[in-house]
């Protein structure tokens, strides 16, 4: 790397070393680019004049990178929708290939790719993203859910999503006993609830809407997953969640695979997952969100 470049420094040097020994090939620059909250983030270049994305965290744990890596390939595999290509990962850094936005997404090809996604399916509900090492948990930020393989969405659902997270939005205080109480009965009654049976879908995982880049192009691209296999309507409820929705996104989605009647009707319900996390994680008002939805089905 290039002496008095922005990112010298021990970590920046230590960091450029391993992405050389990853790629075989020199890092002619390095500088640190917005990344997100729990990772740090740089753009790199090699001395090919290949672009990277890199993103790092000290003490990562071993596997994380590596079912993120995973995660990237099982999404891009369809060809539904463009995914960075994986470059080089380690123990403490992912390098995908550098993709230059600012376009106005494309939302009809973002629809039809999503569909296009969900429809290639999974190995089962709750699975990993085939090639994770073992056992290749969920992990959204700093939240660990387990993966495996459930018979149905409705199980997976209240006991690998829901239930481990009302314990730990509880402990954080975060979420107060009736509110706990009431995601608990919504675990009790989820197969009432979950509506009719689907196949396990390819999902992205953590879809809001800053995880969907628009390309120069405009071309939706798909970026850091926590890829697993569940149910197609979890990815939509949670771009709803933040505003990522449209409804053209919709109406091109639904061109190449309807949803199933009564899904405007889950759409909360599936958003008590992202919400539990939100509330585990930052605290603040998404506990009592939660709770409000969750008495609303429960009263059903």
């Amino acid at each position: 790397m290039a002496p008095g470049h922005p990112a010298d420094g021990a970590r920046a040097v230590a960091l450029a070393e391993a992405i050389e020994r990853e790629t075989g090939t020199a890092v002619a620059s390095l500088r640190p680019v917005a990344g997100g909250d729990l990772n740090d983030a740089f753009a790199a270049e090699l001395a090919d004049g290949t672009r990277l994305f890199v993103k790092t965290r000290a003490g990562a744990p071993a596997e994380e990178y590596a079912t993120e890596a995973a995660g990237l390939r099982w999404l891009a595999d369809p060809g539904a929708l463009p995914v960075p290509e994986v470059v080089a990962v380690g123990e403490e850094f992912l390098a995908i290939a550098w993709v230059d936005g600012g376009g106005a997404l494309d939302e009809e090809a973002f629809g039809r790719g999503l569909a296009a996604l969900h429809a290639a399916g999974a190995p089962a509900f709750g699975s990993p993203p085939p090639g994770a090492p073992p056992p290749a948990p969920l992990r959204l930020g700093a939240v660990v859910l387990p993966s495996g393989a459930w018979p149905t969405w409705a199980t997976c659902y209240s006991e690998t999503r829901l239930l481990p997270l009302v314990a730990a939005a509880r402990d954080r205080g975060a979420l107060d006993a009736a509110g706990a109480a009431a995601v608990e009965a919504v675990c009790a009654r989820i197969d009432d609830l979950a509506g009719p049976p689907e196949p396990p879908a390819r999902l992205h995982g953590d879809l809001w809407a800053g995880n969907v880049h628009a390309g120069a192009d405009g071309r939706p691209w798909l970026i850091d997953p926590a890829a697993y296999g569940g149910h197609r309507e979890v990815d939509l409820a949670m771009l709803a969640l933040f505003g990522g929705t449209r409804v053209r996104v919709l109406e091109a989605y639904e061109e190449v695979t309807p949803l199933a009647d009564g899904w405007q009707d889950r759409v909360a319900l599936w958003q008590l997952f992202p919400l539990l996390v939100h509330a585990v994680l930052f605290g603040g008002g998404y506990g009592g969100s939660a709770a409000r939805i969750a008495q609303r089905y429960a009263g059903r």
